[in-house]
């Protein structure tokens, strides 16, 4: 895939926690992907893979150890001021003040972001007009991650971050995410989520990465991954039990 066609362009992706030697950590251990424009692209894996320290130098939160990433043509963290206006990022915790309601989160945050859509609006994507004036610490916790994903919608972004979007939703509240997030990408919105949810990601995804141990297992279209690995099932009777 040429850059010009991609949103997102990953090379020998590289994060390092703490020195060298045994005392540190490489969550991220050179990774290489790309993500078109208008595309959907899951990253999963178990805790520890490396997804979300992969997402966050993505996002421009941190610099990478070694490797590149380029986001909308940009160094997401050099060129910090190009890149964040085009995006939106979900993490998996907002960490809102927790005395302020939904309605008032949503204003503040409006007033930091460029261009942004009427709160009303990105309320109502989520689901979240009729809880519009409860106070965040009386938000259950899947009404909190909508919120999150309302505020990542405030400024109609061209590439959009999603850290875990579905975990503590219920499961209605997890399809109409789904349904919400494959709206987004039929407008032409790239999308790039991670998820511990083999269905979710089947779901959504156009394509996807596994992650294990801070590198990628495999990746491709997920019909193509999932038929190459068929399923499996072996038990063993009792003995009193014929086959």
């Amino acid at each position: 895939m040429h850059t010009g066609d991609s949103a997102i362009d990953v090379n020998d992706l590289r994060r390092r926690y703490g020195p060298a030697g045994s005392q540190g950590f490489d969550a991220v251990r050179g990774i290489s992907f790309s993500v078109a424009r208008g595309e959907l692209f899951a990253l999963l894996g178990t805790n520890g893979a490396g997804k979300t320290s992969t997402l966050e130098l993505l996002e421009g939160l941190a610099a990478p150890t070694g490797g590149t990433v380029r986001v909308l043509g940009h160094e997401p963290y050099r060129e910090r001021a190009k890149v964040r206006p085009r995006i939106g990022v979900m993490l998996q915790e907002g960490g809102f003040p927790p005395e302020l309601t939904a309605l008032e989160t949503a204003r503040m945050w409006a007033g930091c972001t460029s261009g942004a859509r009427p709160v009303a609006e990105s309320l109502e994507l989520v689901g979240l007009t009729g809880r519009r004036n409860v106070r965040v610490k009386m938000l259950s916790g899947g009404e909190r991650r909508r919120l999150d994903l309302a505020l990542a919608l405030l400024g109609r972004p061209e590439v959009l971050f999603l850290d875990e979007p579905t975990t503590g939703l219920d499961a209605e509240s997890r399809r109409e995410t789904w349904e919400l997030v494959r709206a987004l990408r039929d407008q032409g919105t790239t999308v790039l989520l991670t998820t511990h949810y083999l269905e979710e990601a089947e779901t959504l995804a156009d394509r996807l990465a596994i992650m294990h141990a801070g590198r990628i297992a495999t990746s491709g279209r997920v019909a193509d991954i999932v038929a190459e690995r068929p399923s499996r099932l072996s038990f063993t009777l009792p003995a009193d039990v014929r086959p």
